[in-house]
């Protein structure tokens, strides 16, 4: 049976079991899209700051990769999410890669003609990219069950794991086809990063049907003009509260993050050599392990003992990251450490938040406060990037991982607002 042909059985009613069918086939062509989108997250995280400190000269600056690819995932975030509530998901997926591939072109020639404004404007049209994989995590979503939820929406947070670690190791191989090609020095990598995302698009185009938000939305209009289960009452509060709690989640973990490679080149007296890019590398790959490995756990307990739980385990864990990472930052290995504990509660909070976001909100609401979501991390996450750098000039790395420690703080004291009904 065909995709559109499960479709149809469900919306008719003759099948009601179809439906999870559809959905387990959604969930793996989701999570392959987002192993092969990953490999473009990784390769930026680990060479994003690199490429800027060196073409701006100056360590303040370096921050600024990161958060153009946060700043154009937020621009993009809206027009995305409104892509899919009108076309669906598979069309809105495909536009966002598409996007980051012409993203990823430009850095490639900002670097040829050193040119740091227009290396921040690739990163830019990059964060499309990054848009559609924190889409992705919501279409898992869209066919869940409660019950299943955290499971579905975490398995695809999961898949990034792949090719996110795989990215930033991917330096050495792709330093090497760079050099074949006569590409920039650094820039190497991003030329696997092109493959991946062309196949992501066909992937998407070809396989992630039938869409299922559009299914979603005609099976829950059939179960409505049928005289089905009441819908789920809105929660405004406490979806604001999962917004609010992922956004912060995003925001320490950006900062914390970004300038990591720039911290560890000058601990390590490196000059960009190939040694400590090297190192920066797997380091990088050791965190983003830790944001995407454990997502299914994260996913599974959020189901089991609740999304609110999850969320202040996931604040617990960035808390223990932070302390390490301003007490140990003369260590690389204390330093790599903090980055393994930051993903993890990264993960936690985002996963259970996403969820929590999901049931909070009627139908009718729910893509559009995805969308506003994803926004909303992806501004804060620029912000939290270019005010690291700053914060990095004056009070160093353990003054930064101190300075986080607030916003964490705030997440935790607000939690009781995710319990309100109304």
């Amino acid at each position: 049976m065909t995709g559109t042909a499960a479709g149809r059985r469900v919306i008719d009613g003759r099948d009601a079991v179809a439906v999870r069918g559809i959905q387990r086939r959604t969930v793996a062509v989701l999570a392959a899209g987002q192993v092969l989108g990953g490999l473009a997250f990784g390769a930026t995280v680990s060479l994003g700051a690199v490429l800027a400190q060196q073409l701006s000269g100056q360590d303040a600056l370096s921050g600024l990769a990161t958060a153009g690819v946060t700043l154009g995932t937020a621009i993009l975030a809206i027009p995305l999410a409104r892509l899919a509530r009108a076309r669906g998901r598979r069309l809105a997926l495909s536009v966002g890669m598409l996007i980051a591939l012409v993203g990823v072109v430009i850095v490639v020639t900002a670097v040829r003609a050193a040119s740091f404004p227009l290396l921040l404007v690739g990163f830019g049209l990059i964060g499309s990219g990054q848009a559609a994989n924190l889409q992705s995590r919501f279409a898992a979503t869209d066919l869940a069950t409660d019950a299943t939820r955290g499971r579905d929406l975490s398995v695809v947070v999961w898949a990034t794991t792949l090719g996110a670690v795989l990215g930033p190791n991917l330096v050495g191989p792709g330093t090497a086809v760079g050099d074949m090609l006569g590409m920039p020095p650094l820039t190497g990598p991003f030329a696997l990063t092109v493959v991946a995302q062309v196949l992501a698009v066909v992937l998407y185009l070809v396989a992630l049907r039938p869409d299922p938000l559009l299914l979603a939305a005609r099976v829950s209009a059939a179960a409505a003009s049928a005289g089905g289960a009441a819908p789920r009452p809105d929660r405004p509060v406490a979806a604001r509260y999962a917004i609010f709690a992922v956004a912060g989640a995003h925001g320490v973990m950006v900062a914390v993050m970004a300038m990591t490679p720039v911290h560890l080149l000058h601990l390590m007296h490196g000059e960009g050599d190939a040694a400590s890019i090297t190192v920066i590398g797997f380091t990088i790959s050791l965190h983003i392990a830790g944001m995407y490995a454990l997502s299914p756990v994260f996913g599974i307990l959020a189901d089991r003992i609740g999304r609110v739980p999850v969320i202040l385990v996931g604040q617990g864990l960035l808390l223990v990251s932070l302390l390490i990472a301003a007490f140990g930052q003369d260590s690389t290995t204390a330093v790599t450490v903090a980055l393994v504990v930051l993903g993890l509660g990264w993960s936690a909070s985002t996963v259970a938040g996403s969820a929590l976001l999901t049931e909070a909100s009627s139908v009718a609401l729910r893509t559009r406060r995805q969308g506003r979501s994803d926004l909303t991390m992806s501004l804060v996450g620029a912000a939290g990037a270019i005010l690291a750098g700053v914060v990095l000039g004056l009070i160093g790395y353990g003054g930064l991982a101190l300075v986080a420690l607030i916003i964490v703080a705030v997440v935790v004291a607000l939690s009781p607002l995710a319990r309100r009904r109304a």
